[in-house]
């Protein structure tokens, strides 16, 4: 799709966007958005605050918003039929356990962090798929996040408005996620990916190379991260760097993780190799692009994914199945699965002239292989949450 027809593409949904709100709420409302990710490399460090390098992409999730004279929140989605009111003032709110947590979960951490809110009338759409590995549960908190603020006056700097929603998905939905999905949804830069120290939060700008192209394949297994397998390999990282004595997997390195092997159970060392590696592989990633070293790019991300395969045991067949296809493929430098794991996508290096050619042998092969045909994804790295202007 050419730019043009990218930008014909947002203004039309953004304008269906703000007739669905008229239609829901009878008032005229204000737009925001924010995008969602994909990760280079750097899977499963964040929490262990380590490295990553993600790039926001140009599908997004659109808030369209109007204030309140009063504390309730009247949230709606266009893609759930429920909509839902939650009263800012109750006492001891609760989850609900659907996908109103994610927005509700942070209006109510900013109210906590002593940010005073307005009410407000919200309707939620986008382009941004759920369940994809592409982070649409932080682009949803982003954005309404953002909205908030801008409506109630309230002054708070993206990195700030990147951990109370990394909070709200902690504290009120369940899921123990790290910063970075957040972070890059809040602070992303177009045409660029961004090393992000998830310790201290800082961050190096690294443009992506012009000859290649980000592209995302969905293997169209559902994934749901709220619990389960996900906390378990937290748990499983926190156990592993307190039998080190290190407060996080970052602190230990390749040579000292095998000296002290032998303190670790099997399971645990491998789930530590992992992230001690991993770490490793994205600071060296993030030196070869900037030297345009494509083909250290891709064995790189060859590496990543055959660790989070055998070591974190967070791919499936499936995902496998994507990743070899790509790595045999001509012009591609190198294909990992990408996100928290279980489903979801893979992200690929494919040299910007072949990926039609791509995209044609990924849609034949797996469907072949699978009976499914895949979504496939050419992103282009966006900047992060901001207004929209109809």
């Amino acid at each position: 799709m050419t730019k043009g027809r990218e930008v014909l593409k947002t203004q039309e949904m953004t304008e269906g966007l703000a007739e669905r709100f008229r239609g829901a709420y009878g008032r005229e409302p204000l737009l925001f958005r924010a995008p969602g990710r994909v990760n280079l490399i750097g899977e499963h460090t964040d929490y262990n605050e380590g490295f990553v390098l993600p790039a926001a992409v140009d599908l997004a999730t659109y808030v369209a918003i109007a204030p309140r004279d009063d504390r309730l929140l009247r949230l709606q989605s266009l893609s759930f039929a429920e909509g839902v009111a939650r009263d800012l003032d109750a006492p001891a709110p609760q989850p609900r356990n659907d996908w109103s947590d994610y927005a509700f979960g942070v209006a109510l951490t900013l109210e906590r962090a002593g940010h005073r809110l307005r009410g407000a009338d919200i309707l939620i759409g986008g382009d941004l798929p759920m369940g994809k590995g592409l982070s649409a549960s932080a682009a949803l908190e982003v954005a309404v996040g953002y909205a908030l603020t801008q409506i109630s006056g309230v002054m708070l700097e993206r990195k700030a408005l990147a951990l109370i929603c990394q909070r709200a998905e902690n504290e009120f939905v369940g899921m123990r996620c790290g910063v970075m999905d957040q972070f890059i949804s809040a602070c992303g830069i177009a045409g660029c990916a961004l090393l992000l120290d998830c310790r201290s939060l800082e961050t190096r700008v690294v443009m992506i190379h012009p000859r290649v192209r980000l592209v995302a394949c969905d293997s169209c297994v559902s994934h749901s991260l709220a619990g389960g397998e996900y906390n378990d390999r937290r748990r499983d990282c926190e156990a592993a760097a307190k039998l080190l004595g290190v407060a996080a997997l970052r602190d230990v390195s390749e040579e000292r993780l095998a000296r002290q092997a032998s303190a670790l159970p099997e399971r645990l060392y491998r789930r530590a190799r992992h992230v001690v590696t991993e770490d490793a592989r994205t600071l060296r990633f993030a030196a070869a692009l900037e030297s345009g070293d494509l083909a250290e790019c891709g064995r790189l991300m060859n590496a990543s994914h055959a660790s989070l395969r055998d070591d974190f045991e967070v791919s499936r067949a499936e995902l496998d199945l994507l990743a070899d296809i790509a790595q045999k493929t001509p012009g591609v430098y190198g294909a990992r699965m990408m996100g928290g794991g279980f489903g979801g996508c893979t992200i690929n290096l494919v040299a910007a002239e072949e990926t039609a050619a791509f995209e044609r042998r990924i849609d034949e092969a797996y469907c072949a292989a699978t009976g499914i045909r895949p979504n496939i994804f050419v992103c282009e790295p966006a900047g992060g949450a901001g207004p929209v202007h109809l």
